[in-house]
């Protein structure tokens, strides 16, 4: 399975729960720590808690095994790294707050070299 094929299964997974507003970035281009990153709201902090139980079920099924899983506790924001794809669970607020589409859409232009002057 390639990493579009995992951020297809993970979009599934969140689908099948009644996830809100799931949104695919790629961000192949912009760094080397994953391809896919998705980012999904949940309605309540059990809410947030059944769409990552979900998608961790799923991609153990498809021979994905989690290196990681962060915000489990508070449930406001879970992050899942399965390593090819990243996946942002959040409350609306969390979500709104850090707006991570924003922050992973903007593209670098020119060189970013600070000069004196």
């Amino acid at each position: 399975m390639n990493s579009e094929q995992l951020s297809d299964l993970v979009i599934e997974a969140l689908d099948d729960i009644k996830a809100k507003d799931v949104v695919r970035l790629d961000v192949r281009n912009m760094t080397t720590v994953t391809d896919y990153m998705i980012v999904a709201s949940g309605t309540s902090n059990r809410h947030v808690k059944a769409l990552v139980d979900n998608v961790t079920e799923k991609a153990k099924e498809a021979g994905h095994r989690p290196i990681g899983v962060e915000g489990e506790d508070g449930g406001e924001w879970v992050l899942l790294d399965l390593q090819d794809t990243l996946v942002h669970v959040m409350l609306p607020k969390v979500r709104e707050f850090y707006n991570l589409e924003k922050l992973w859409s903007i593209v670098p232009t020119g060189d970013a070299t600070a000069t004196d002057g």
